[in-house]
């Protein structure tokens, strides 16, 4: 695989599987921990039903009320950024990707007490699981 993306603040995890089979994993172990799917964004199908071309790109939306509450209220901006979310990608030379925002990257972005971090330290486990064999 090519070298990994780097955006600031943004963990991406290398994956042989499809996007789709990704977003489906992402989907299925996030509800067996009890989240709750509040969209599937397939930008690529979203892409090609406008006349354009995209690599397959896809997100899910996820999260938990118990866990995001919360945060939003100790920092209400965090808002834009829950649910939480995970995206997959395929580039250009065949890689495949996997993303989701860090929790750190996020309690510095928002200032929410450090504490909270726990509320939404298991995307890195779950974004993992969905990317890996």
């Amino acid at each position: 695989m090519a070298g990994s993306p780097s955006v600031d603040g943004l963990h991406v995890l290398p994956t042989h599987r499809p996007v789709p089979d990704v977003l489906e994993r992402v989907e299925s172990i996030a509800r067996a921990k009890g989240m709750m799917i509040f969209a599937r964004i397939d930008f690529s199908g979203d892409a090609a039903r406008a006349g354009l071309s995209q690599l397959p790109t896809g997100m899910v939306l996820l999260g938990n009320p118990v866990g995001g509450t919360p945060l939003m209220l100790a920092s209400p901006s965090v808002a834009i950024d829950l649910p939480l979310k995970v995206l997959a990608w395929e580039d250009s030379k065949g890689a495949r990707w996997v993303a989701y925002n860090e929790p750190d990257y996020l309690q510095k972005r928002h200032a929410f007490p450090p504490e909270l971090m726990k509320n939404i330290a298991g995307l890195a486990a779950l974004a993992a699981a969905a990317a890996g064999p």
